[in-house]
C-alpha cells in the first residue's frame, strides 16, 4: 500500500518533477512558481483573513529535479489579525491537486472521519487531517485558487521533457511511491481553445476598475488583474441594464467578479504563450470598495 500523508505538506514541501535530464526550462519553472504563489494567496485570504502569506524557495536540487517551498505567515494588523493562522496552506494545494488527478477514476474510496480523511484507489492511499480537507472545500470555491493551480498545471503540461509530477517532504527524500502521471494534469488545466498559433482561455477571476465607461459599446474599461493593468470591453449587456437602472454604482477602486476570456499568441521562437487581449464575457458581481469610517467620540456627563 501506497500512502501519501498530506500532514507532511502543511507548511512546506518539495515539489519533485520527473523529468528526462535532471533539469528544468526557466520558462516552466517560473511559470510554475507564480502559479502556486497565486494559489496560496488565494487560499490563505479565504482561510487566513488577516493574515498575509509569503512563498520562498528556499533550495532546488536533482532527484529528477525538485524544488523545496515554504510558507511564511505574518500579521497584516486589520480587524481580524486576532484570528490564529491556521498553517495549513501547502497542504491544501497538494490536497488539492491530488484529489483532482485521481478523480479521473471511478473507483476512488473516501472515508471521512472526525480527525482524517483518507481517500483510496487501488494500493494508494492518501490520509489529509480533517482540517486541511475542510480548509480545501473553502480554497476549491474560490476562482481565483483554482485558476492558479490550473496555470501551475498547465505550465508542467506544456513543458515536453515532464513526465509527470509528485510532492515529498525533504529534498533528500527517496523518490516518491506516487507520481502523478502527465496525462492526469488535465484535470485541472483550465479550458483552453486552440486555433493554432492562437488560443483562448476563460477564467473566472476578481478585477479590480481603474477606468470604467459605462456605455454600451465595445470600449475597453481598464483592470487591474493578479496586479496587472489591462484593458478590456465588458460585454454582459445584463451588467449594463442593472447599472442604467441605477442597481449597481460604479466607482474607481471598486472589483468585479467576472468570467474573463483571454486571447494569447504563440512565440514560435520560445514556444511561450503571450496574453494579447481581454473580454470580459461576464459579471457575477460587484463588490464597492471599503470606506473607511470616521469614528464620533461620545462624551457622557
Amino acid at each position: 500500500m501506497q500512502i501519501i500523508d498530506i500532514a507532511q505538506f502543511e507548511d512546506g514541501f518539495v515539489i519533485h518533477l520527473a523529468t528526462e535530464d535532471r533539469r528544468i526550462n526557466a520558462y516552466t519553472l517560473a511559470s510554475m512558481l507564480i502559479g502556486l504563489a497565486d494559489a496560496a494567496k488565494a487560499a490563505n485570504s479565504t482561510i487566513n483573513a488577516g493574515h498575509n502569506i509569503e512563498i520562498v524557495v528556499e533550495a532546488l536540487g536533482p532527484g529528477s529535479f525538485r524544488a523545496r517551498i515554504r510558507a511564511i505567515y505574518d500579521t497584516a494588523h486589520n480587524l481580524f489579525s486576532n484570528q490564529a493562522v491556521q498553517v495549513i496552506i501547502l497542504g491544501i494545494i497538494t490536497n488539492f491537486i491530488y484529489e483532482r488527478t485521481l478523480a479521473v477514476h471511478q473507483d476512488v474510496r473516501v472515508e471521512i472521519q472526525t480527525d482524517e480523511v483518507v481517500v483510496e484507489h487501488g494500493n494508494e492511499r492518501i490520509v489529509i487531517p480533517r482540517k486541511v480537507y475542510d480548509g480545501t472545500r473553502l480554497a476549491e470555491t474560490n476562482p481565483q485558487f483554482v485558476g492558479a493551480i490550473g496555470r501551475t498545471m498547465e505550465s508542467l503540461s506544456n513543458d515536453q521533457h515532464i513526465t509527470g509530477m509528485a510532492f515529498v517532504p525533504h529534498m533528500d527524500s527517496p523518490p516518491p511511491d506516487h507520481v502523478i502521471p502527465k496525462d492526469a494534469f488535465s484535470q485541472i488545466v483550465p479550458s483552453v481553445r486552440d486555433e493554432g498559433n492562437t488560443r483562448v482561455i476563460e477564467e473566472n477571476c476578481d478585477l479590480q476598475i481603474v477606468k470604467a465607461i459605462l456605455e454600451r459599446n465595445h470600449r475597453k474599461w481598464e483592470f487591474r488583474w493578479r496586479g496587472v493593468k489591462i484593458s478590456a470591453p465588458v460585454l454582459d449587456q445584463q451588467f449594463y441594464t442593472e447599472f442604467f437602472a441605477h442597481n449597481i454604482r460604479i466607482a474607481p477602486g471598486d472589483e468585479l467578479k467576472v468570467n474573463l476570456l483571454i486571447r494569447q499568441t504563440k512565440d514560435e521562437e520560445t514556444g511561450i504563450y503571450a496574453n494579447v487581449g481581454y473580454e470580459v464575457v461576464r459579471v457575477f458581481e460587484h463588490i464597492p470598495r471599503v470606506q473607511q469610517t470616521q469614528l464620533t467620540q461620545v462624551t457622557t456627563h
